[in-house]
C-alpha cells in the first residue's frame, strides 16, 4: 500500500463544554457547510477542538516533559487569569507557531479518505486508562480503605481532620518546617477530655511527620505541646517507629482525575497533605484535557489519610488503595488504553470502517505528537540543538530573545526588557511568576554571571533541560522516518533495523521475506546507536552535518547533555481496537460512563437510534511514548498543529 501525502488541514472548536447548546448548533453548521465545501484540492476540510493556547493532546507520555511556562501550583490562577482572548487576535498570533510538515510529521499509511470530527469537544470526549506492567489497566471502582491487623497510631479518625483549626494548623505546620524560632506549639484543650485529647494528639502526630507531643498543665489549663523530637533529623526521617513493621512503607491508590495533568494533581495532593512532593511517584504522566486513571504511590501517607481528600477536592478521587514495599518507577508502565469521541463526524460508515480497520490491521506511524515541540515561534527542537552544538549564547538567545507569536503579557515584558537592557534583574522584575525556564535562566545569570551561561543554565531544572534535546531528538526522527517511508514505502528493506531482544541488527538480503514493516525500528540519534544500511543511514548523517553535529561523536563535555541514542518502532499498530458509530442530539451530555459515574452509579446516558448529530467512539491501547494524537490523525487524516486548528478558526467563527 502506498503512503498518502498530508494536504489536508484540521479546524479547532475554541469553546468549552459549558457552551449554551444553540451555539454550538449554529456552528455545527458552518463546520458542516465548510467540511462540504472543502479545499481547492477536493479535500475536506477537518475539524479538532481544544483549548486556543494549549497542545492539541498531552498525551500519556512516560517522561517528564514540561514547556517553558510551568509554574508551582500557587501561580496558577495568574497563568490561567489570560488564556481566553479574542480567538481572532490569538490566530493572528499563531501565525508564527509551527505546522506538521515543520517538524517532519508529512506522511500518512492508509489509503482511505479523510473525514472530519471533533476531538475534545468536552475533555470527559478523552479518557486514559493507565495498563500496569503485569497488563493490568487501572480502574477506579473501590473506595474501602485497607484495615490492618496491627492497630496503629498514625491511623486518623474522621475527628482528626477538623480537631485543629487553622490557626494551629498554620503554626504547627511552621514549626514542622522550622521555619520559625519557636521550638514548640501550645494548643489550649478547650473541653478538657481524655478523649479530646487523645484525639488531639493523634491530629498533630498523623498531620504533622516529626513532630511529638506531650500534655501539660498552665494555669489551671490543659495544653497539648507539639515539639520537634529530633530536630531536622525528624524531618528527614520522620517517626518511623509509628508504623507498622507489618504494613507495606508505599501507599498505593489509584488517582481519577479530571482536567489535570498528573504534576499539577501531585502538587495539590502534596499542598492538602502538608508533604513534599518528591513522596510521590507514578509510572507517567497523563493528559490534562481529559479524564485519566492512573496508579501513584505515596511513602508512609495512610488509606485514610488520602481517602479523606475526597471530601476535600474538586475534579480528583482517590481509591483501590493498597500497602506495598516498593514505589513506582516512571517508565514501568506496558501503556495506556485510550477511550475517545470523535464528535459531530462526517464521514460515511463505509469511510469509517476504512480508517478503522486500517487503523488495526496497519496502525500509524510512530511520529512524535506537536507538544514535544511546544507552540511558540522558537521550537524547543533549537535550543536542544544550540546546547548540543555548545553554543550557549545562542542557547540564553533562544530562551530569553523577544519571539513573535502567543505569550503571557509579563513574558513578552520581560523579553522586550532583556532585549533593550540585557540585565537580568532588570528583566526579572518584569515577571511575576519567578517559576517559569525564563525566570530560572535569568536568577542564574544573576547568580553566576554573564560570562557563565552553563552554570546559570544549570539552575533550571534537570528534566526542563533535558526535554530540549529530546526534542531535537525528536525532531530528527520524524524527519527521518518520513524519508524512510517515503524512500521504501511501507515494507522491510535489506539495510533495515530490527529488534532481537534489546540489540538493534541490520536484515539482511536473504532474511527480508521474514519481516514486516511492523518489525522495523529506526535509531533515535545519539552515542552507541548503528544505523540503516541503505540511504537513510546518509540522510542522517547528512542532516546532522547540517546542524553542525558529528554522528559519531554525540557526547558532550557536559555530561548531562550527551546524546544516548534508542530505537523505536516506525508503525505502531494499536491492540485492543474498538469502535461504533453513535448519535445524539445534546452536544452536552456525556456518551459513555466513566469509572466515577459507575462507582457512583449513574444511569447510562440514553441515546438516541437516529440523532442530529453523530460520533465516533473509538477504544484502543497503545504502548509507552507513543501519542494518541497521531493514531487520530491517521484516523482523520488530519494536521494536528495548532497553527492550522487556529488559521480557520477566525473564518469559522465569523
Amino acid at each position: 500500500m502506498e503512503t498518502v501525502e498530508m494536504n489536508s488541514v484540521s479546524l479547532k472548536r475554541p469553546r468549552s463544554e459549558d457552551d449554551v447548546a444553540n451555539a454550538d448548533e449554529i456552528k455545527r453548521q458552518k463546520i458542516s457547510e465548510k467540511s462540504k465545501t472543502g479545499n481547492n484540492s477536493g479535500q475536506s476540510v477537518e475539524t479538532v477542538t481544544e483549548q486556543p493556547d494549549k497542545s492539541l493532546l498531552e498525551d500519556t507520555k512516560n517522561e517528564i516533559i514540561p514547556n517553558e511556562e510551568s509554574e508551582e501550583q500557587e501561580d496558577e490562577e495568574l497563568e490561567d487569569s489570560d488564556e481566553d482572548g479574542d480567538p481572532e487576535s490569538f490566530a493572528d498570533m499563531m501565525k508564527h507557531g509551527l505546522t506538521e510538515s515543520d517538524v517532519g510529521i508529512t506522511k500518512f499509511v492508509s489509503s482511505h479518505k479523510g473525514f472530519s470530527g471533533i476531538l475534545k469537544e468536552r475533555y470527559s470526549d478523552f479518557v486514559v486508562h493507565e495498563i500496569g506492567k503485569d497488563g493490568r489497566v487501572s480502574h477506579l471502582d473501590d473506595f474501602s480503605v485497607p484495615v490492618d491487623d496491627e492497630v496503629n497510631f498514625e491511623d486518623p479518625s474522621e475527628e482528626t481532620f477538623t480537631v485543629l483549626s487553622d490557626e494551629d494548623k498554620q503554626r504547627l505546620e511552621e514549626l514542622q518546617l522550622l521555619k520559625n524560632k519557636e521550638t514548640s506549639v501550645a494548643i489550649e484543650v478547650i473541653e478538657d477530655t481524655k478523649e479530646k485529647r487523645t484525639v488531639i494528639h493523634q491530629a498533630v502526630k498523623s498531620l504533622f511527620p516529626g513532630l511529638e507531643t506531650k500534655t501539660e498543665d498552665r494555669d489551671g489549663k490543659k495544653y497539648i505541646i507539639a515539639y520537634h523530637a529530633a530536630g531536622k533529623k525528624a524531618l528527614a526521617n520522620p517517626r518511623k517507629h509509628s508504623w507498622p513493621k507489618s504494613r507495606g512503607s508505599y501507599c498505593h491508590f489509584v488517582l481519577y482525575k479530571e482536567n489535570k495533568d498528573t504534576m499539577d494533581a501531585i502538587n495539590v495532593l502534596s499542598k492538602f497533605l502538608r508533604v513534599k512532593p518528591n513522596i510521590f511517584s507514578y509510572m507517567g504522566t497523563k493528559d490534562k484535557r481529559a479524564i485519566t486513571v492512573q496508579e501513584i504511590a505515596v511513602l508512609r501517607i495512610t488509606a485514610q489519610r488520602l481517602a479523606h481528600l475526597n471530601k476535600c477536592l474538586m475534579n480528583f478521587k482517590l481509591g483501590n488503595f493498597s500497602y506495598k514495599n516498593h514505589p513506582l518507577k516512571l517508565g514501568e508502565l506496558q501503556g495506556n488504553h485510550f477511550t475517545v469521541v470523535l464528535r459531530n463526524i462526517t464521514g460515511t460508515d463505509n469511510q469509517i470502517e476504512q480508517a478503522m480497520h486500517s487503523l488495526r490491521e496497519i496502525g500509524f506511524i510512530n511520529y512524535y505528537g506537536m507538544q514535544r515541540f511546544g507552540t511558540t515561534a522558537v521550537p524547543t527542537y533549537q535550543i536542544g540543538r544550540a546546547i548540543l552544538q555548545n553554543n550557549w549564547n545562542e542557547v540564553m538567545d533562544l530562551i530569553l530573545k523577544p519571539r513573535p507569536g502567543a505569550e503571557k503579557g509579563y513574558l513578552v515584558k520581560c523579553r522586550e526588557e532583556w532585549a533593550k537592557t540585557k540585565d537580568p534583574a532588570a528583566a526579572l522584575k518584569k515577571l511575576p511568576v519567578k517559576r517559569c525556564v525564563e525566570g530560572q535562566l535569568l536568577r542564574g545569570l544573576l547568580k553566576y554571571g554573564m560570562k557563565n551561561i552553563i552554570s546559570a543554565f544549570g539552575i533550571i531544572p534537570r528534566n526542563n533541560r533535558l526535554m530540549y534535546i529530546h526534542s531535537y531528538q525528536s525532531y530528527l526522527w520524524n524527519n527521518m522516518v518520513s524519508k524512510r517511508i517515503e524512500e521504501y514505502g511501507l515494507r522491510a528493506v535489506p539495510g533495515d533495523l530490527t529488534l532481537k531482544g534489546a540489540t538493534a541488527v541490520h536484515i539482511e538480503e536473504g532474511d527480508v521475506d521474514n519481516y514486516s514493516i511492523h518489525d522495523v525500528v529506526m535509531p533515535l540519534p545519539g552515542f552507541d546507536v548503528i544505523y540503516p544500511k541503505h540511504k537513510i543511514g546518509e540522510a542522517y548523517k547528512e542532516m546532522l552535518v547540517a546542524d553542525n553535529l558529528d554522528i559519531n561523536n554525540m557526547r558532550h563535555k557536559i555530561r548531562d547533555y550527551s546524546l544516548s541514542g534508542a530505537y523505536r518502532k516506525i508503525i505502531i499498530r494499536p491492540q485492543n481496537v474498538n469502535w461504533e458509530v453513535v448519535a445524539y442530539d445534546d452536544p452536552r451530555i456525556p456518551l459513555f460512563p466513566t469509572d466515577l459515574d459507575k462507582l457512583e452509579g449513574k444511569p447510562l446516558p440514553v441515546l438516541p437510534t437516529h440523532g442530529k448529530f453523530r460520533a465516533l467512539k473509538m477504544e484502543f491501547s497503545l504502548p509507552p511514548s507513543t501519542y494518541a494524537t497521531m493514531a487520530i490523525r491517521e484516523v482523520l487524516k488530519m494536521d494536528t498543529s495548532i497553527k492550522n486548528q487556529t488559521q480557520l478558526n477566525t473564518t469559522w467563527l465569523r
